[in-house]
């Protein structure tokens, strides 16, 4: 607003520090005749905005009071505004009744959420014991309303244990009262004290995890948000070291009169970098001093091309010529990194077209060691050099890559094919047997009995020749037995021996020097890969190691979403995944699928690395006297060891009194827990599917309340319209969506309206959510919606057929999986068993309904290669001989082999099956006429007669294998590993 941009210039009578403490200020007025336009509400993705202070729109409905028409009509007219959107989506009339009624319990508890007098926060259990710290667990921070971001940042910085120390045993000035106060020693002082008490707690503390409240309070006040506002990582990171700064200063001040203060902070985070520079052809040089280093994210794969990109701006060449051109650009050199270097990745970037930030997804690497020299002020001359190298490497790279383009998709049309292959396939169609007919001179156009041909085309008429019964539908590796006298390929009319010999060998020839040309491209393309992978590794430029100590990771939309840390420990050589309440072992595995972006919604958003040359940033303390390590309390300052003492003492009164209260009781509650819905109540985590359903629903409703209005988020109805894209939408073989949720599986099978309504409100009515105020008052409404479903609208029997199915569908995949995987391992003998189960089930899936189950040819030509390669396994350990490895190759033959052919047998689909089976059984029958010892012949005599059997009888078989718990997250990770691998590793011998 212009005006009010201008009376806060004049207030501040053109001091721009004091303007933006005046716009900033709590009790900002706005002026009175504009206060209409203030207080509006607006809807993302909506060009109206609802003036509450004009008659602009008469369509406003006021839903704070408890009229049911008004109701009623706000329900219709948001219904009829959306139904554009419906037909262009193509939303049938269930889902816009699905819509209905989250609209219903949308506005229900937006009134709700009218009424309250204050934010609702996480409450804790009322049994003590759940909150009691597990001995030598990490402490974790109670989220107190949407402080995800104060908890990440904080453990990050606790973990660094010189900043821990730094902290702890930080002491006010000893002249405090008779300081200026001014605003900023105001804040910074106490907050100093809070963060203390803090660090204290998180060391010493016998809870589960401690609420930092009174500190983030002192924060809030800073940042002027809402309760319900997410913060911004590298925002608070600023402020919080900017605030540690300020506090230290004063102290350093009051220590060294009259000399130059030194800063901890500043020594700890801070470096310097020198900006070299031209500017309309005059160079420049500038020291400048850095804290967290902001990183564009956008365009580049791994964190040193970011790095690269920062250190240079602009046309730079004029910096190492002779000549003074009239070019201007930078390069930014280190000349002093601090301890402690953090990059800022700048993940999100304004959209001019939709006038809203966005968040950028795209993946970028970084790696766990981080080697600095190539960016140090020191090694300029050498980087330059280095980077030229590199430069002109590429350059040669793109030109091989160009010229292999040409050999590996060859042609002038739409298509295009390697030129080897096309070579071969010339060679191929040469050497074919020649015709001396036309290709439709020797069909007998006869047509069978009762049938009328003349009215056919040419081609239909052909496939009567070869199926008189029925028309024959062309499938690569399931086609019918070919007549002898028909070429299988085209052929030329005419070629004499001396036209063909002179082809071939031209042909023959041509084609080897286009493969050897082709490896040539592509080992020196890989050559240069490589040279270009290993420029920087040499020892004088692996002198400056980084080790990464903390990622911050985001998850969500650029105006929503949720803040975690993984932080290594370095005495247990592990990663901690730091979740608000939860501290959890992890994994670098996890850590990358979580970080790297590309995959989800989550992606790093800042990487801590820590001098791998300073070990006393993470060294823990040592007693001068005794030389034992402190830990606990011990690393206290003795006031923060008595103030510790005391919260521990309430801590155990507290539990000692509930262990009294409990005891006196004479029928105690089933898990001591009370008989009302408390505010929170922590559980154990929930794994596995709970989990991600879980952050599935609380993923929704955030989105609902970022894109609609907090107060009255249709989380419902984003979640159902995120599983019905993914439903509708075409997927790649590696991905199948019906993994994902249930409900989209509902969806591509048609469930019942009612059913896949149940489905969904479950998944809101879960008490593993959040208990923030949006997932709590969600939950209310989901629970009532489920109270109002009569007993004879769903048919619970129907209901619970439809979630069996979907578990036997996972179950299903899970079998495949694990089969797939030992198979591409070769395992072949421990994959059969999955393979067959996973046909089986698939097979009752699909007798219900085509996407029930997975590709049936798929699993059926893997479970028939894997039968043929174990058969072939027990043969070769028959031939050996050796009465162990005899033994072991028929027992595998009568275990598996054989118990197995009856399942091909009794299922006439796939013809390749019987031809398997007479395969396997050939094998066998071939040994009848070879010379072997008495005691081989005789098992093989009594072996046979098994494997000959023709009965389809399936007389016993194994149980099914133990299948192991898969999350979704997991269950899809490994389908599209699995997937992937059977694209890159087949060939055209297995078809597929």
């Amino acid at each position: 607003d212009v005006q009010l941009l201008q009376q806060a210039l004049q207030a501040s009578n053109g001091d721009l520090a004091e303007a933006v403490a005046f716009l900033t200020e709590k009790n900002a007025k706005v002026p009175q005749q504009d206060e209409a336009a203030y207080y509006q509400t607006a809807q993302v993705n909506n060009d109206r905005y609802i003036s509450v202070g004009s008659q602009a729109d008469t369509n406003v409905i006021d839903l704070t009071g408890d009229d049911k028409d008004d109701l009623q009509r706000a329900i219709a007219l948001s219904l009829e505004e959306s139904n554009r959107a419906f037909r262009e989506t193509g939303i049938t009339d269930e889902e816009q009744a699905i819509s209905r009624w989250v609209l219903e319990a949308s506005i229900a508890e937006n009134k709700a959420s009218l009424k309250r007098t204050h934010t609702e926060v996480w409450s804790d259990s009322p049994n003590p014991h759940d909150r009691k710290r597990q001995e030598n667990c990490p402490v974790g921070l109670k989220n107190v309303g949407n402080t995800c971001w104060f908890s990440a940042v904080i453990q990050s910085l606790f973990n660094l244990l010189e900043f821990q120390r730094l902290v702890l045993h930080y002491s006010p000035p000893a002249r405090m009262q008779d300081l200026p106060r001014n605003q900023k020693e105001h804040r910074n002082l106490p907050f100093m004290q809070e963060l203390r008490c803090l660090f204290s707690l998180l060391v010493g503390s016998k809870r589960k995890y401690v609420d930092p409240s009174r500190a983030v309070e002192i924060l809030k006040d800073a940042f002027k948000s809402s309760e319900s506002q997410q913060q911004d990582v590298s925002e608070f990171t600023h402020k919080l070291l900017d605030w540690l700064e300020d506090a230290f200063q004063i102290k350093a001040e009051e220590d060294r009169e009259g000399e130059k203060p030194k800063n901890p902070m500043v020594d700890l985070f801070y470096g310097r970098f020198l900006a070299v520079g031209v500017l309309e052809g005059k160079k420049f040089e500038n020291t400048e001093m850095f804290g967290q280093y902001p990183l564009q994210v956008n365009g580049f794969k791994d964190l040193h091309e970011c790095l690269e990109a920062a250190m240079i701006e602009g046309e730079i060449e004029s910096l190492h010529s002779a000549e003074n051109s009239a070019k201007s650009g930078q390069e930014h050199w280190f000349t002093e990194l601090p301890p402690v270097l953090t990059f800022e990745l700048s993940r999100f970037e304004f959209n001019q077209t939709l006038g809203r930030p966005e968040k950028i997804h795209n993946k970028l690497e970084f790696p766990s060691m981080l080697y600095m020299d190539r960016y140090m002020d020191r090694n300029r001359d050498i980087t330059r050099i280095k980077r030229e190298e590199i430069r002109r490497l590429k350059e040669h790279l793109t030109v091989l890559q160009q010229r292999l383009e040409r050999y590996l998709s060859y042609g002038s049309g739409p298509k295009r094919f390697p030129l080897a292959d096309v070579l071969q396939y010339a060679m191929e169609f040469a050497s074919s047997k020649p015709v001396c007919t036309s290709p439709v001179e020797d069909i007998d156009t006869t047509a069978p009995p009762g049938a009328t041909t003349a009215l056919l085309p040419p081609p239909a008429r052909q496939v009567f020749f070869f199926s008189p019964q029925r028309v024959s539908i062309h499938k690569p590796f399931t086609q019918s037995r070919v007549p002898p006298d028909l070429p299988m390929h085209p052929a030329p009319r005419h070629i004499t021996e001396e036209e063909l010999r002179v082809l071939e060998g031209c042909l023959h020839r041509w084609r080897s020097e286009v493969e050897n040309d082709t490896r040539d491209l592509q080992a020196s393309i890989s050559r240069i890969h490589r040279t270009i992978e290993l420029m920087y590794s040499d020892k004088s430029m692996m002198q400056a190691p980084y080790r990464l100590h903390a990622v911050l990771v985001h998850e969500g939309q650029a105006n929503a979403g949720h803040y975690w840390a993984y932080i290594f420990d370095p005495h247990q050589q592990r990663w901690m995944k730091y979740n608000d309440i939860s501290v959890t072992k992890s994994s670098w595995e996890e850590l990358v699928r979580d970080s790297f972006g590309g995959y989800r919604n989550a992606s790093a958003y800042c990487l801590m690395y820590i001098d791998d040359k300073k070990p006393f940033l993470i060294e823990e303390e040592f007693d001068k006297e005794t030389g034992q390590m402190l830990s606990g309390l011990d690393k206290l300052p003795p006031d923060l060891k008595e103030y510790v003492e005391a919260d521990n003492k309430l801590f155990e009164r507290e539990m000692e009194e509930w262990d009294a209260l409990q005891a006196t009781e004479p029928c105690p509650p089933d898990n001591t827990a009370p008989q009302h819905d408390p505010e929170y109540m922590e559980q154990q985590s929930p794994t596995g599917d709970s989990k991600h359903l879980q952050e599935d629903t609380e993923r929704a409703i955030s989105k609902a309340a970022a894109e609609h209005d907090e107060k009255s988020p249709e989380a419902m109805k984003v979640e159902y319209t995120r599983l019905l894209r993914f439903a509708q939408e075409d997927t790649p073989p590696e991905r199948d969506y019906r993994l994902l949720h249930i409900i989209v599986y509902f969806i591509h099978n048609q469930a019942p309206k009612k059913i896949v309504e149940r489905t969904l409100l479950m998944q809101f009515a879960d008490r593993n959510l959040g208990f923030d105020e949006r997932c709590k008052s969600i939950m209310k409404v989901a629970r009532a919606k489920l109270e109002l479903i009569k007993p004879d609208e769903v048919n619970m029997e129907e209901y619970e057929m439809w979630h069996q199915d979907y578990r036997k569908f996972r179950d299903t995949t899970v079998f495949l999986l694990i089969g797939l995987e030992l198979f591409l391992k070769k395992s072949y003998v421990e994959s059969l068993m999955y393979l067959i189960y996973a046909y089986q089930y698939n097979k009752e899936l699909l007798a219900k309904g085509p996407y029930r189950g997975h590709d049936e040819e798929l699993i059926a030509h893997y479970r028939r290669e894997c039968l043929l390669k174990v058969n072939e396994h027990a043969a070769a350990l028959f031939e050996t001989g050796e009465e162990s490895k005899v033994n072991a190759g028929l027992s595998i033959m009568n275990e598996l082999v054989v118990a197995c052919i009856p399942l091909l047998l009794v299922d006439e689909m796939e013809e390749k099956d019987m031809v398997a089976v007479e395969d396997m059984r050939n094998r066998w029958c071939s040994y009848l006429g070879q010379e072997m010892e008495p005691n081989l012949q005789e098992k093989l005599t009594d072996f046979l007669p098994k494997l000959l059997d023709c009965s389809t009888e399936i007389k016993s078989f194994h149980d099914p294998p133990k299948l192991p718990s898969y999350s979704t997250l997991e269950l899809c990770e490994r389908y599209g590993r699995v997937m992937t691998s059977l694209t890159l590793s087949r060939t055209p011998a297995d078809g597929r």
